[in-house]
């Protein structure tokens, strides 16, 4: 059967396609593809569904933010919905999933769970929901809107209502598994725990590229990095003020990636402390990996995590890390400390001298990769091929 696909808001032709009752399809959809951690695992997953044989349509809930867009396999067909709000694009999803009926759809982020479960009742359709919870749903911060907080606060009680009624419900952790089944009343039994994938086999050959920065010249001192949305979430202060402490004892530079709304706060903290010739906010990077693989130690000072990524990224290149042992997920991704150090949330006196001790002792590279290939594309992407077809 012959049908054109579009957008579904404008009637723009994207592509024309074939259906094959023989071939598996499955659709993943996210908000917006803005460089947080959710959507680059979503768009890992789409590669390792196509490397599989399995076509793929990526949903995209509103327009702007396109920080992974150039990696997207083309064989990949992608559908703009172009909303501002996620659940106004409910009925939008209804008609893609009456026309596509994919195998599965699968979300990961709490709204657009909430959105494709109202989508399937109202589509009536057989395509598989598979939602995933990236985050602990407990968990509530930030300098949001007043119409934002009362959204994330009603969050718990959408939870309750609409998490039930998906086929499948992955948890990224089991410490995000447990506060998902405490904020929602689902049995832990039926939630599942498949990690993100992250180590992707680009991984590797990104970390390689050069990095031209001045910081990581031969004979500079160490590059201390931190990455992630400036965010009271990621809580950078305390590693800016760890930092701090560490250069009274030894030279060292800090490097911090990413973006958000703390951009003006943590520069504050940075001509307050006096170091502004030795830290500095990068913004977003295309290549993280090789930032990553040239820094001596990468820090996630972070107060609340669902699977830290980068804490994984980091692993996989052979960086020593030094993690908060907040929940959820370092202290399962690092066991116990096993393979990097762990500290208390907030504890800048701590920070530091886990920073210091790594910086004078390195983990071993191959210790660390070793451990990083748990969460390898090709492991995940047969553990949701596997929930799809269950």
């Amino acid at each position: 059967m012959s049908y054109i696909k579009a957008d579904l808001t404008t009637g723009s032709i994207l592509s024309t396609s074939v259906a094959s009752p023989q071939s598996l399809k499955i659709s993943i959809f996210v908000c917006k593809l803005d460089g947080g951690g959710a959507e680059r695992a979503m768009v890992n997953l789409t590669k390792g569904l196509i490397e599989q044989g399995v076509a793929v349509d990526l949903l995209l809930g509103k327009d702007g933010g396109n920080a992974y867009l150039d990696s997207i396999d083309p064989r990949v067909q992608i559908v703009r919905l172009n909303y501002k709000r996620t659940l106004f694009s409910i009925p939008s999803i209804v008609k893609y999933l009456k026309a596509e009926q994919p195998a599965a759809i699968i979300s990961a982020a709490d709204y657009t769970n909430i959105a494709i479960t109202i989508a399937k009742r109202l589509s009536a359709v057989p395509s598989k929901v598979m939602i995933c919870e990236q985050n602990t749903p407990s968990y509530f911060r930030g300098s949001y809107t007043i119409d934002r907080q009362l959204i994330r606060r009603l969050n718990p009680i959408l939870i309750r209502l609409f998490y039930p009624l998906a086929d499948q419900i992955i948890a990224v952790s089991q410490g995000v598994a447990a506060d998902l089944a405490k904020i929602s009343g689902i049995s832990e039994s039926r939630i599942q725990v498949v990690h993100n994938p992250i180590v992707t086999p680009d991984i590797l050959q990104k970390s390689n590229s050069p990095v031209e920065h001045e910081w990581f010249t031969p004979g500079s001192p160490p590059v201390i990095l931190g990455i992630g949305r400036l965010s009271l979430q990621k809580d950078f202060a305390t590693l800016i003020k760890a930092f701090g402490l560490v250069q009274k004892q030894r030279p060292a530079n800090l490097l911090i990636l990413g973006e958000g709304e703390q951009r003006s706060t943590l520069e504050a903290l940075i001509q307050k402390l006096g170091v502004e010739s030795s830290v500095q906010l990068a913004g977003f990077v295309d290549n993280p990996f090789a930032y990553l693989k040239k820094a001596e130690v990468f820090v996630l000072s972070s107060e609340s995590e669902g699977l830290p990524s980068v804490l994984i990224e980091a692993l996989s290149v052979g960086t020593s890390v030094v993690s908060t042992d907040c929940p959820c997920g370092p202290s399962e991704i690092l066991e116990q400390g096993r393979y990097g150090k762990l500290v208390p949330v907030g504890d800048v006196n701590a920070l530091a001298q886990s920073i210091l001790s790594v910086l004078s002792t390195p983990s071993k590279p191959e210790h660390m990769i070793e451990r990083a290939e748990q969460y390898s594309l090709k492991n995940v992407t047969d553990s949701y091929l596997n929930l799809a077809l269950k």
